[in-house]
């Protein structure tokens, strides 16, 4: 039988990169499909902090193996902003093209536009956190491209690629992906734990 795992989430695109990535070698349920409908606070100054709040907040509750994660756009010319408050950049609501907006208002006279996508995974398994954190270099561009992903994708562009996350298949975006480095990980954590 797969080991089944909660994914402290209720995010459906981070879900289904997820599951795309897994390829059916774990059961990975979301808050929704475990019938949780909490949101979650992320009220840290760290990715790690909010990474183990939502682990251990669903641990707490169901007892069982689950995993939370936080990412987050940081970027060198604005002293690692957005950072920790990536999505809610631009306001609580999430609205991620008032976000995009704000960034690119903020690197407008900027020439350095060096970024970083890093992603924190807390995985709370067998009474245990292990932590997996993925990491992926690149540009912001001066303008939004593609209709693909979600948040920032289309002003990001990884190193050693020509063209933003949202211009690619989910399949080539996991090539470079912070997110698919720290799942991998987590992937390999757990083949190898059994």
């Amino acid at each position: 039988m797969k080991p089944t795992l909660i994914f402290a989430t209720n995010n459906q695109h981070k879900a289904e990169e997820i599951h795309f990535m897994l390829n059916g070698k774990f059961n990975i349920i979301t808050l929704k499909e475990a019938g949780i409908t909490i949101d979650i606070p992320e009220p840290y100054l760290t990715l790690e902090e909010n990474a183990d709040t939502k682990a251990s907040t669903i641990f707490n509750l169901t007892q069982k193996s689950c995993f939370g994660e936080d990412t987050g756009l940081e970027v060198h010319s604005l002293n690692g902003e957005p950072g920790v408050k990536s999505a809610r950049y631009a306001g609580e609501d999430r609205n991620f093209k008032a976000n995009i907006d704000k960034l690119l208002d903020k690197l407008k006279d900027k020439a350095d536009r060096e970024a970083r996508f890093r992603t924190v995974i807390a995985l709370i398994a067998g009474g245990k956190t292990y932590h997996f954190e993925g990491i992926c270099k690149g540009r912001i561009l001066e303008a939004a491209t593609g209709t693909g992903g979600f948040g920032y994708d289309p002003v990001f562009v990884p190193e050693g690629a020509g063209r933003s996350f949202a211009e690619m298949t989910m399949e080539e975006k996991n090539r470079y992906s912070h997110r698919a480095k720290a799942i991998q990980q987590l992937i390999d954590f757990l083949l190898n734990r059994k």
